[in-house]
């Protein structure tokens, strides 16, 4: 489940940063599929994140304290976060 989580995390910041580029997409040109197409996975990757690091703490696949659970679920919302948190906790 942890390398699943793993590949979610890369994913799911992937899908962050294509995310950031399709708004301006939407707002200033009017392009709005891309930003829709964008938003669907996003938003199915961000939930699966937090389903998985939720899962890992519950069932101590990691050594994760409550402190770190908080620290990896913020992660999930700042650009970048997933990346770091991958490279700190998950390897």
């Amino acid at each position: 489940m942890v390398d699943l989580f793993k590949k979610t995390a890369i994913a799911e910041g992937i899908s962050y940063l294509l995310f950031a580029i399709t708004m301006p997409l939407k707002y200033a040109l009017g392009f709005l599929w891309p930003n829709k197409i964008v938003g669907v996975i996003h938003g199915f990757l961000f939930v699966l994140y937090v389903f998985l690091a939720l899962y890992i703490f519950m069932k101590k696949e990691q050594p994760w304290s409550f402190k770190d659970l908080v620290i990896i679920l913020i992660c999930s919302v700042i650009p970048f976060g997933t990346f770091w948190m991958e490279k700190k906790y998950l390897r």
